[in-house]
């Protein structure tokens, strides 16, 4: 079932995709007065078509689903010779180059409007996410340096505010790959002020952290971990350790032995670290203090013998509704569809010159992977990488590789500046460069697709 999931979520994802990007292609060429013969979803043999509209375009589905294309009258891929001269003026290559420079955008550009729309839409609808706060930090970190501690509230970056842990990674990484410093303000739980909160600004020292620490939790390695929910217990089990001790349900811990218990996970990690061993724990119960002792039941376990207490904790983070009102949410999606494509552009560049690992080329398999997963989810996650994958196939598709929409626009920008169309003989060359680049590109994420899999 998680296996034609996974398929379905795929298809539906590519599909789209592949439609919108062609669509981009079709509606402008009408626009410029170009034929359009053939408007194909996949490549290859054609499985299934019909005609219809005022040229009576084919629109066809085609075997191989990885692409699509659109087909307009063009004499150098057709004879041209019994065309009537009313068709011959709409010809593509007749036409201005400023008529195929827009006809040749128009792809990616309908990408990266999908993906604002996208945005904006999941940003006016909004969705419950995790706080930026922090979790207990660890000495010897960048984090630890920088002066944070744990249960900060992480308001903005470099400025601009987050609301969400997830615009927290986004911030960091953008100010990480532009090797830019990472200042943060924060928002410190203290009972030394008359709010309850100390505002404070530090700065992250990025140093240590290397381009390769990218591809993972590069947050993790600089020290920042999510905070997880207090250490309040769920429910006491019958007859446990905690229910014998005299805990009860609701209780909350804050701390064991005297040392602070920052969270869910300090109290966890504690305990299990404890068999056989009297812990004395403190906390609160409806706003009184109070103090139990406690002994940790040894239990073995794949690990070693841990200590537990028989107590159910909820492990949930601060979450927060985050949402914005739609013109506003439109505002915020074409600046994440633009930061987005920077960064891709960004991160391809450091491939190029070896600080980035050619292992985050991705092919089908991971992208049919993530699409599974992301739908598993949920709507708003699944929507998200949709939007995501569309600025990537936006990006991708504008570099000015030879049978790429933007190996395309930079023969017709050679064009407007010298004044004539580059040579066929040249072009030629070119694709088959092109091809050569692609299939290369192809292989690699291939490769990395099945490493994935396999390891």
């Amino acid at each position: 079932m998680a296996f034609l999931q996974t398929i379905l979520a795929f298809v539906v994802a590519l599909g789209s995709l592949v439609i919108i990007h062609e669509l981009g292609h079709y509606w402008v060429a009408r626009l410029c007065g170009v034929k359009v013969l053939r408007f194909s979803v996949g490549m290859g043999k054609i499985v299934y078509s019909r005609r219809f509209g005022p040229d009576q375009t084919e629109w066809a589905v085609s075997i191989l689903p990885l692409g699509g294309y659109v087909k307009m009258l063009d004499a150098r891929e057709q004879d041209v010779s019994a065309i009537s001269p009313q068709d011959m003026k709409r010809e593509f290559t007749s036409q201005s180059v400023w008529k195929r420079m827009a006809i040749v955008a128009a792809g990616p550009l309908a990408n990266f409007l999908l993906a604002i729309l996208l945005f904006a839409g999941l940003y006016s609808y909004g969705e419950m996410e995790p706080t930026p706060r922090v979790r207990a930090v660890a000495e010897q970190t960048a984090a630890y340096q920088a002066g944070l501690r744990g249960d900060e509230l992480i308001t903005a970056v470099n400025g601009e505010p987050v609301q969400t842990w997830n615009e927290l990674r986004w911030k960091v990484i953008q100010a990480v790959v532009d090797k830019a410093p990472v200042k943060l303000d924060v928002r410190r739980s203290t009972t030394g002020t008359a709010s309850g909160n100390l505002l404070d600004t530090v700065t992250l020292p990025i140093d240590s952290l290397a381009a390769k620490d990218l591809e993972g939790d590069y947050l993790g390695k600089l020290g920042i971990k999510l905070a997880l929910g207090k250490a309040v217990l769920g429910r006491v089990l019958p007859d446990g350790p905690a229910m014998k001790a005299g805990l009860h349900d609701g209780d909350l811990i804050t701390s064991i032995n005297g040392e602070p218990v920052a969270d869910g996970t300090a109290l966890i990690a504690k305990v299990s670290a404890s068999p056989g061993k009297l812990l004395s724990l403190a906390g609160l119960r409806n706003g009184n203090n109070f103090t139990v002792d406690v002994t940790p039941e040894a239990q073995s376990s794949k690990s070693g013998t841990i200590g537990v207490i028989k107590v159910e904790l909820p492990m949930m983070p601060e979450m927060v509704l985050s949402s914005s009102p739609p013109l506003q949410a439109l505002v915020k999606g074409a600046k994440r569809t633009w930061d987005s494509s920077i960064l891709t552009l960004k991160m391809l560049g450091k491939m190029i010159v070896g600080e980035l690992s050619w292992k985050n080329i991705t092919g089908p398999i991971t992208i049919a992977d993530y699409a599974g997963k992301t739908a598993s989810i949920g709507a708003f996650s699944y929507l998200s990488f949709i939007a995501f994958i569309s600025i990537s196939l936006g990006v991708m598709n504008l570099l000015p590789i030879p049978v790429l929409d933007g190996g395309l626009l930079l023969y017709y920008s050679l064009e407007v500046l010298t004044g004539r169309p580059i040579p066929e003989r040249v072009g030629a060359i070119a694709q088959r460069a092109g091809i050569g680049i692609l299939m290369t590109l192809m292989m690699v994420a291939m490769f990395n697709d099945i490493v994935r899999l396999l390891f």
